[in-house]
């Protein structure tokens, strides 16, 4: 079984229930099906490759869910283009996976550079002579797909961890990885027909991961009316939402806006939040302002989203609330050491995965997807420990990376813009601990000799190239970088220095 076949199973079964809700009208389970197939029929006459690369990008929109859907549907690789990223790493991403087909809102159709994208289809209002997916769809009502599905190893879509510059860095989730996430959430969480998700945190990331669970359950998808802390807080209430994932810098912005009023949220289940630790004093206020519904998983790119799962219950004891829970039912995780010996229970080591839920790879790099895979483990670049009631715990990351609101900022891709400054000689970015953020990006620079520069103007050089995710909300200037023995920026010199200043 393909994931997409569990959303028209459920189609079979919930026919005339509502499967969307929106501002902009209701979509049940058979009118969103069609949908899905008249687009997936069209993109597979615009291609007829099984596996050839779509990407697409927008905001969280009804019309983005019935695209993916339909990539996912005509037998093609979903490459999702992140709107909130900068235009040129956007391009990269493009440049790099080579798709033949690009969906985009009509701004980003213009200024992306889409000259080697052999078809370009608008989502919502596009120019004159651009087709949009509405006028494709029209040509192609009442047909089903073609089955042209590829084996379980191929490529279902193709997420990026980096590549803000130089060579973008591609994870290739499979079939059987889409797979093994939608059957671990709907084991873990027991979702049903009565299952209402709210969609808050973008399409692009996470959020996908949970449209076929809730759909192959025959649950509903909510979209508020924005993304403003009220509006969601707002849906909540009046749309009977019972599940949602969102990053923990969210929750807090919900909190922040409810402050002082008294809600209430009867029909919630599962308040989901990853991508980010949460501090046990953010955690204990998440359940007075929501109640005992909070829960985490932990997963990466590479091992999509439910390596292990803590659940609500769990978090009744609070000598939990430092773990991110158990292994999910698919998942199988160990820690290890550096000759690549399974540790026991309580010792400290790399967090490694494997089984279906593990990437097929690095797209177009062998090398790296050998350094990442060894003996059939996935190697995280996270170390923790797992104690003897399996709880995974973790300690902190090997690789350099930090995780800002549900977000992974590679520094070298943020050194390497901010060094582009006529007025910087070199830069050091790495993370603090934050209440908003979870972790903020913070970044310390030396100028050139006899140079000067603002902060405001490198937070806009920044900006322009990285987006405003990956963009430094501290800036901090030093006559010299301390520097090892090596020669070499020493960066937990320069964090500890920073976070004295701080104090």
């Amino acid at each position: 079984m393909y994931p997409i076949e569990l959303f028209f199973k459920a189609t079979r079964q919930f026919r005339e229930k509502t499967a969307i809700r929106s501002p902009q009208g209701n979509l049940t389970f058979e009118q969103l099906a069609n949908k899905v197939n008249s687009l997936a029929v069209a993109l597979q006459y615009m291609d007829a490759t099984t596996s050839s690369r779509v990407g697409v990008c927008g905001e969280n929109t009804v019309e983005h869910v019935v695209c993916l859907l339909a990539v996912m549907a005509a037998g093609k690789t979903w490459v999702p283009l992140n709107s909130r990223n900068a235009v040129s790493e956007l391009n990269r991403t493009i440049a790099f996976t080579e798709p033949s087909i690009v969906i985009a809102t009509q701004e980003y159709l213009t200024s992306l550079d889409l000259s080697a994208v052999p078809h370009r289809i608008a989502m919502g209002i596009g120019e004159d002579g651009v087709d949009t997916v509405s006028t494709i769809s029209a040509q192609h009502v009442g047909e089903d797909p073609g089955s042209t599905f590829p084996s379980q190893d191929a490529a279902q879509a193709i997420k990026f961890t980096g590549g803000s510059t130089g060579t973008p860095k591609g994870v290739v989730q499979p079939y059987r990885a889409w797979l093994t996430t939608a059957i671990n959430q709907i084991h873990e969480y027991a979702f049903d027909e009565d299952d209402r998700y709210l969609i808050a945190a973008p399409v692009t990331h996470g959020t996908s991961t949970y449209l076929i669970p809730i759909l192959a359950c025959g649950g509903c998808l909510v979209f508020p009316r924005d993304n403003r802390p009220a509006s969601l807080l707002q849906a909540f209430q009046e749309q009977a939402i019972t599940t949602t994932f969102i990053p923990p810098t969210l929750i807090y912005m919900l909190m922040a806006e409810g402050e002082g009023m008294d809600l209430k949220f009867p029909a919630l289940r599962h308040l989901i939040y990853g991508g980010a630790p949460m501090p046990a004093q953010k955690i204990r206020r998440a359940r007075e302002f929501f109640g005992p519904v909070l829960e985490t998983t932990y997963g990466q790119t590479e091992a999509p989203q439910i390596v292990t799962v803590m659940r609500a219950r769990d978090f009744e004891d609070e000598d939990n609330w430092r773990s991110v829970g158990r292994q999910a039912l698919l998942s199988e995780v160990a820690i290890m050491d550096t000759n690549g010996q399974l540790l026991p229970s309580g010792e400290v080591g790399e967090i490694v995965v494997r089984g279906d839920l593990v990437m097929a790879g690095y797209w177009k790099m062998p090398e790296k997807t050998a350094e990442t895979i060894v003996a059939g483990w996935l190697h995280t670049g996270d170390r923790g420990y797992i104690d003897d009631r399996g709880f995974l715990y973790l300690k902190d990351r090997l690789r350099d990376v930090v995780i800002s609101g549900g977000f992974n900022v590679y520094p070298i891709d943020v050194e390497s813009i901010l060094d582009q400054h006529p007025a910087v000689h070199e830069s050091a970015v790495f993370g603090i601990e934050d209440d908003k953020w979870g972790e903020a990006v913070h970044a310390a620079i030396q100028l050139k000799p006899g140079m000067t520069v603002e902060a405001d103007e490198l937070t806009t050089f920044s900006k322009l190239q990285l987006g405003s995710v990956k963009t430094p909300k501290v800036f901090h200037f030093f006559d010299s970088l301390p520097r090892s023995i090596a020669g070499k920026v020493h960066k937990p010199t320069i964090k500890e220095m920073v976070m004295n200043e701080m104090q």
